[in-house]
């Protein structure tokens, strides 16, 4: 049995909640002993070779869930509603529909959109929010909640999102102080992605975490593996094996049976 949404809620104040980007089976496989595979539109980048999380489609992120949903046991997995899939109160259902319909137990949406927000729940969908940097829309990557100004508007926020209804809120590079106030502010958990470590949860994408993804590194990622070199490491001597004709060797062949 996987994890349910009120597990989620229930770690709010007792326990970290930990959370990964995961787009394929093979991964989430690897993944699921966290509590949320994200099923983030992040895989336009490290997946896709986007620029930005802009240009993900539907049809994407419902190929990346269900090959998430194909592979979890353990984990809750939460599906982005990508760029434009949003915009009204219909398609925001009938895509969310999709992405449930994919495997996701729940979807996540960026910025302030309450009346949003309130239409997916009603049609008994639960509801990830996100605030602080919004990919799908930024034109620059720059951290939030840095003036205290910021911080109120960011507070108010996600104090509208939590009366919406959304189990709980992203925060993306927001300063840390801003986050520990909100997430003291709310009763829902907070899940940080560059905010510092107050937030009752951590996300990262799978692909910076593992050196994976060498276009770039933002400053909150940790590196808990350098796999891009290793990798690179492996197919070099791929290469030179299949150059010099040691490989296939003899243990990886087979041979006709001999007729009696």
């Amino acid at each position: 049995m996987h994890k349910t949404i009120n597990d989620i809620i229930a770690k709010k104040g007792s326990k970290k909640i930990s959370v990964v980007t995961s787009y394929d089976y093979t991964m989430a496989t690897l993944c699921d002993q966290v509590d949320v595979l994200l099923v983030g539109d992040s895989a336009g980048m490290v997946m896709l070779g986007y620029e930005n999380t802009a240009p993900v489609t539907m049809d994407e992120m419902v190929l990346f869930t269900k090959a998430v949903s194909n592979g979890r046991q353990n984990a809750l997995i939460v599906a982005d509603l990508p760029n434009k899939s949003y915009e009204n109160e219909a398609d925001a259902v009938a895509n969310s529909e999709r992405l449930i319909r994919a495997g996701a137990d729940a979807v996540k949406l960026e910025g302030r959109l309450p009346d949003i927000i309130r239409a997916i729940i009603k049609a008994g969908i639960p509801v990830m929010g996100h605030l602080g940097l919004l990919p799908q829309t930024a034109k620059k990557y720059t951290v939030q909640g840095k003036t205290e100004s910021d911080a109120k508007v960011l507070l108010a926020d996600a104090k509208a999102l939590q009366d919406a209804g959304v189990f709980s809120i992203v925060l993306e590079m927001v300063a840390a102080e801003t986050t520990k106030r909100i997430t003291e502010a709310v009763f829902v958990p907070t899940i940080g992605i560059g905010c510092g470590k107050d937030c009752d949860g951590q996300v990262l994408v799978i692909h910076d975490m593992l050196g994976l993804f060498e276009k770039l590194t933002p400053k909150f990622v940790k590196k808990y593996l350098s796999l891009s070199e290793a990798i690179k490491k492996a197919v070099a001597e791929y290469v030179e094996n299949v150059e010099n004709r040691t490989f296939p060797a003899e243990e990886h062949t087979f041979h006709m049976e001999v007729q009696k």
